[in-house]
């Protein structure tokens, strides 16, 4: 069979809307992607029914070093709310505080803030079917619900671009609103140390440790971007403000976030410094700023990203050891370097 009657016959076979609602691009490379998922439904397969042995009997998910095993190998889509819902802590929280998620939907009106949602409202995910007007159930009304409650809930937060697509991924895997809620309080609360307050302090932070890590793992890369002055806010800040949401594949975003959930804000860390080592050659050949720029959208493109299970295996052996004591140390150093700065 020729290439090109390959292509057409995989375009034939995989449909154009994924599993979650999101069109496939004019670009999708349906005959790798059928390959790849030919092999991964094999692995996906397996592991439903180690976690549903895992499971059985028991109501909630706590943390463990077999959960942690588990999760880092993959947690099936049918599984998955229950397990962020446990390892997360949101599921404890929800239990703790009944009724206060309606609550807050109650609350007093908030012209600003309901403002800033309902702006964002046709911009998230305009490619995926569910969350467009016409469809029935529009997922946009349960989006404007979950961000309106937890803009009421965190003050201090209030309402953040970057919020909607995450909110808008939850809602897509729990389809259950409180849940939703409960995992974005998980995630802008505890997990994510201040990433969408008005200063976004820990997000900038978190760009400089990223920069410190590469300095000390890939100086080669390090050494490009300062002798063309790119600063690190530039090129991967969407991948911090929308965890991978839009920048990487569907599935290695679910598969990035099951260990996120578990294992923290590190994980961000590992992702971003396997992108980064595995195209190294690739960004070392980028001559302007602009081209680095270019050079850091493409590495997020791909086989290497699209064959999540691979991606997840690299993950935690490419960058080497990252410590959370390591990053609480950059963490302190680049924020206190960020504060003199003003």
């Amino acid at each position: 069979m020729e290439p090109r009657e390959r292509t057409q016959a995989a375009r034939d076979r995989v449909p154009r809307i994924d599993p979650y609602g999101f069109e496939r691009p004019e670009d999708f490379d349906y005959a790798a992607y059928e390959e790849f998922f030919s092999t991964y439904l094999v692995i996906l397969t397996r592991r439903a029914i180690k976690w549903s042995k895992l499971l059985k009997g028991s109501s909630s998910v706590q943390k463990s070093m077999t959960v942690k095993r588990y999760i880092r190998k993959g947690v099936p889509l049918e599984h998955r709310a229950r397990v962020w819902m446990g390892v997360s802590g949101a599921q404890a929280q929800m239990d703790r505080n009944p009724g206060y998620y309606h609550q807050l939907l109650q609350g007093e009106r908030n012209d600003s803030l309901e403002e800033a949602i309902r702006t964002d409202m046709n911009r998230t995910f305009p490619d995926n079917v569910k969350f467009r007007k016409s469809a029935d159930p529009c997922l946009q009304k349960t989006l404007y619900n979950v961000l309106l409650a937890y803009g009421h809930h965190n003050q201090g937060v209030g309402y953040c671009q970057g919020m909607n697509f995450i909110a808008g991924y939850l809602i897509l895997i729990t389809k259950s609103e409180e849940e939703s809620f409960w995992l974005l309080d998980a995630l802008v609360g505890r997990i994510l140390p201040d990433y969408y307050s008005p200063a976004m302090l820990g997000l900038k932070t978190d760009q400089e440790v990223l920069g410190e890590l590469v300095r000390t793992k890939l100086p080669a890369v390090a050494a490009l971007m300062d002798g063309h002055g790119v600063l690190w806010t530039l090129v991967v800040s969407r991948w911090f403000i929308c965890l991978f949401v839009d920048i990487l594949p569907v599935e290695t975003v679910l598969r990035i976030w099951d260990c996120l959930f578990n294992e923290g804000s590190k994980i961000i860390f590992r992702v971003a410094l396997t992108l980064i080592k595995q195209h190294q050659a690739f960004i070392l050949e980028a001559t302007s700023v602009a081209d680095i720029c270019e050079k850091f959208k493409e590495i997020t493109k791909g086989s290497f990203v699209t064959e999540c299970h691979t991606f997840m295996q690299k993950i935690f052996s490419e960058p080497g050891s990252l410590s959370m004591s390591t990053i609480a140390r950059l963490r302190e150093s680049c924020r206190a370097k960020l504060l003199a700065q003003g």
